[in-house]
């Protein structure tokens, strides 16, 4: 693995919204400026930078990564978390770290927020940092990559 191989940021369904959807919530940070956030963190490595509300796009983009040996995913499901069975069959089949990330902490809300689907192959989670997560979870990731070569 080298510095060229990319990592990818892939967001779920309903991020398109961010800086619009629920502010009081996500915060008014848009999904433009946490890709700017990502890049920034990722420094000179290359990002592919996703955002979906169809499952099957999701998945698709994890199948890119796995075969074009990606060095690792930070993912933001979204709703898909909690419900797809899917999007977790494909991590699983994903052999890098995956970092897991909510812009609100899950176990503070609501109890359907609470089980998610994609901890059970997430090398690490990160949750409630709001929109700077997305840098802290690139930063990590790049911590992982680096230790694993």
């Amino acid at each position: 693995m080298t510095a060229e191989t990319p990592i990818f940021v892939l967001n779920g369904p309903n991020l398109n919204r961010l800086g619009k959807r629920e502010p009081e919530i996500y915060g008014h940070t848009t999904l433009a400026e946490v890709e700017a956030m990502c890049r920034a963190a990722a420094g000179a490595r290359p990002l592919r930078f996703h955002q979906s509300n169809y499952e099957g796009q999701i998945v698709d983009w994890i199948h890119e990564a796995i075969e074009g040996g990606a060095a690792g995913i930070v993912i933001n499901p979204a709703a898909l978390t909690f419900t797809s069975i899917a999007v977790l069959d494909a991590l699983k089949m994903f052999p890098g770290p995956i970092i897991e990330l909510h812009i609100s902490n899950i176990h503070r809300r609501e109890a359907i927020y609470h089980n998610s689907l994609v901890s059970r192959i997430a090398t690490a989670v990160i949750a409630g940092l709001g929109p700077q997560g997305y840098g802290v979870a690139v930063r990590a990731l790049l911590g992982l990559i680096t230790r694993k070569s």
